[in-house]
């Protein structure tokens, strides 16, 4: 009789569980819904959804409404606009490293007022004949520790060997214990020595490589953003390949 009583409040525990996480994510979807149409977004910013397929992509993530989340070098801020306003009231969003778009752009504007700027003092330069660029922080890192999740957009390719290493480690010592590193980027063949072609490509092998090198634990990929007729040969920015490129999208938990 305890055995079965105890089974059975062992099961209502877990299906509350479900049904709570179930609820969040409820929550979530509908923001980010609501987000995806707001009047801040561009037509040109609109007409990426398809392809982009941020809803699931987030998804993947575990992404949630109530997390705090950083984002790495959020450019012109195509995903800041979808992360900041879902994660205003129960959450918290970070943007560090190259926001100086962001901070002139959207800090103003209604539903971004809780939008953090951190590691503002990050220096990022190409030095005189280099490709990529280089990343130099603090000893603070992105100066916050504890947070939920570290995510970063078709941003590794354009970061030299040490600059992957700092970025990698200021998303690590940001991180809580269980927290998620989640990166996307375009696609370049394994072991092919880098050429003008795919300067803007990565070595999904290669990032997954450095990523666990730096204390990180893979946990999932996912074949969203998988493109069959992208042959991998061309830069992304030509006609016939940008916004169609073959990107990979890995998950990674700090332990």
């Amino acid at each position: 009789m305890i055995k079965t009583a105890l089974k059975i409040a062992a099961v209502s525990l877990a299906l509350s569980s479900l049904t709570a996480n179930a609820e969040e994510l409820s929550k979530t979807q509908q923001k980010l819904e609501d987000a995806l149409l707001a009047d801040i977004r561009s037509e040109k910013e609109v007409a990426r959804d398809d392809n982009r397929l941020p809803m699931q992509t987030l998804e993947f993530f575990g992404f949630r409404e109530d997390m705090s989340v950083v984002e790495l070098v959020p450019g012109g801020g195509w995903y800041t606009k979808l992360l900041a306003p879902v994660l205003a009231e129960n959450g918290q969003y970070y943007g560090a490293i190259g926001t100086s778009r962001i901070k002139e752009r959207l800090s103003n504007k209604p539903g971004f007022e809780n939008m953090q700027i951190i590691a503002e003092d990050a220096n990022i330069y190409r030095a005189e004949g280099a490709k990529f660029y280089s990343l130099e922080l603090s000893d603070a890192g992105l100066g916050i520790t504890d947070v939920d999740m570290v995510m970063t957009f078709r941003n590794y390719h354009n970061f030299s060997e040490e600059g992957r290493r700092a970025m990698n480690k200021a998303a690590f010592d940001a991180l809580k214990s269980g927290g998620t590193y989640a990166v996307v980027d375009h696609t370049a063949r394994h072991m092919e020595a880098p050429n003008n072609e795919n300067r803007r490509r990565f070595d999904p092998v290669l990032a997954i490589k450095e990523i666990q090198e730096a204390g990180f634990e893979f946990v999932d990929y996912s074949d969203l953003h998988h493109r069959l007729d992208d042959t991998l040969i061309y830069e992304v920015g030509r006609k016939s390949v940008t916004g169609n490129t073959d990107r990979w999208t890995l998950k990674f938990r700090k332990p």
